[in-house]
């Protein structure tokens, strides 16, 4: 096959398999599968492609079009305009969790020290730490395969960060001028009724936000205010439905300035609260 039968091919393989968004799909795996860009495409789209990249090209619509992940295919995401490498180990990086990165950097300031819980792949400590190289920064995690994702990524980005293993704050140590966290946030029974491509092969330790989903909030609410310095910043993001019930988890544990962002949909996606303590 040529550059361009292989695409329109990898459309109709991927859209009879009920993919959602066939046409993008099909291009970034061929573009990794072939190591091209577009301007290659566009210059030597007739000519046909070698066989080893027709095999991987083939391998990599196969697993697509079984809803195994693009991201978990290609390896990397994108986030923050930094690139991340992931694997079914870590929850993929999503654009809506730019918005907690952003809050966050309104408020940092040089000098200051940021945990970030639930790190993941790490991409919010690690876009903080590459955007701001004057503080201090660091991420904690449960699943030991997601910080060895977390420091791989920190180390491709060129940021000096550390790491640690930990079930919420049960090894966190001193005081933070910010907490950040993305924890997880879907109710227990919700997961299995969510898209193949995130029930069947995300991580449910990233997912499952227990009975209501709150879970983990109330946990960050309560022992947070144990960690960050007075006056600290606590930032989570959450699901759109949830803003009401995070806000007032913050306020029954004596944060203020509690605040609700939205995302570029215009749903609720980011919680803050600020430590009353010498405000």
């Amino acid at each position: 096959m040529t550059y361009q039968e292989a695409l329109r091919y990898g459309q109709l393989r991927l859209t009879a398999a009920g993919n959602f968004e066939v046409e993008s799909d099909a291009w970034l795996l061929m573009s990794a599968a072939c190591r091209i860009d577009r301007n290659f495409y566009y210059v030597y789209g007739n000519e046909d492609m070698q066989e080893e990249q027709e095999k991987k090209y083939m391998e990599f619509l196969k697993k697509r079009a079984s809803h195994i992940p693009l991201q978990y295919i290609t390896g990397e995401q994108e986030f923050m305009g930094l690139t991340f490498q992931v694997n079914p180990g870590v929850l993929i990086p999503r654009q809506d969790t730019e918005v907690l990165v952003e809050e966050a950097l309104k408020v940092i300031t040089s000098g200051m020290e940021v945990l970030d819980l639930c790190t993941g792949s790490g991409c919010i400590a690690v876009s903080i730490g590459k955007l701001r190289p004057d503080v201090k920064v660091q991420g904690a995690d449960i699943s030991p395969e997601a910080l060895k994702v977390s420091e791989e990524n920190a180390r491709k980005n060129g940021v000096n960060l550390h790491f640690f293993l930990s079930d919420m704050f049960e090894k966190v140590r001193g005081t933070f001028d910010v907490i950040v966290s993305n924890p997880p946030y879907i109710p227990t029974e919700v997961i299995q009724g969510l898209m193949p491509e995130v029930k069947d092969f995300e991580p449910h330790l990233a997912l499952d936000g227990r009975e209501d989903g709150l879970w983990f909030y109330r946990i960050l609410a309560k022992e947070g205010k144990k960690y960050l310095k007075p006056g600290g910043f606590l930032m989570v993001e959450i699901g759109c439905d949830q803003g009401k019930d995070v806000s007032r988890i913050f306020k029954d544990n004596g944060y203020c300035d509690i605040k609700v962002i939205k995302d570029l949909a215009g749903l609720d996606r980011v919680v803050t609260g600020k430590d009353e303590r010498h405000v």
